[in-house]
């Protein structure tokens, strides 16, 4: 038997809101924040069913529009924006909240200054060219197998290849640019025997060592 005074007792501590959620955001000149409701004749798109109205920036570069949730809300005084939700005890509304804090801002500078993304080609024969077929524009990549790979361009990004082993992407959607960039990537991801592949902005990999026999 434990005796009552011996037994340890905790402390119970307010969960801490959301650091990043409860910080204001910046709205620059030139960019504007409107929200407008989901309707039958305007659905929701499907990852967000239970979302009943979109945030719209519009900006120098472009416009984007992110769907809310029903437990968020964006406020505009002055020239900040403040994203809020109904209970920030609740653990899906706190994860969120500084979720659609950071679209918020994404989507802020992607329309005034825009995303870019550089990548590197590293690797002997590692070779990237722009292509048009069919109207469609594609990136074809040679990365050291048996097939030359070929990507899509996606609409809402732009690719420069000033030289054949480097490649630059643009655009107003950091989702949609990162994602492009992603997809490229993972045919030849770095390796870290010989650093070859691709390597996507100031992306480095620490040299391995191989087997010594």
């Amino acid at each position: 038997m434990f005796n009552q005074t011996q037994l340890r007792t905790f402390q119970t501590t307010c969960r801490n809101r959301s650091k990043i959620g409860k910080q204001a955001l910046r709205i620059p000149t030139g960019v504007e924040l409107s929200l407008f409701p989901y309707s039958i004749a305007n659905p929701p798109p499907p990852n967000f069913k239970s979302a009943t109205q979109a945030l719209a920036v519009k900006g120098p570069l472009g416009s984007l529009v992110q769907p809310l949730l029903p437990f968020t809300s964006v406020s505009l005084v002055g020239e900040k924006a403040s994203v809020l939700v109904t209970d920030p005890e609740d653990k899906r509304q706190r994860a969120m909240w500084g979720t659609t804090r950071r679209l918020l801002e994404n989507m802020v500078t992607g329309v005034s200054e825009g995303v870019v993304v550089p990548m590197r080609l590293v690797g002997v024969g590692y070779r990237a060219a722009l292509e048009e077929k069919d109207g469609v524009k594609q990136v074809t990549l040679k990365l050291g197998h048996s097939h030359p790979v070929i990507e899509k361009i996606p609409d809402g990004v732009d690719v420069n290849v000033p030289t054949p082993q480097r490649l630059i992407l643009s655009g107003i959607d950091k989702q949609k640019v990162t994602q492009f960039a992603a997809n490229i990537r993972k045919h030849r991801p770095p390796e870290p025997y010989n650093q070859k592949g691709v390597f996507v902005g100031d992306e480095t990999i620490k040299k391995k060592e191989g087997k010594k026999r």
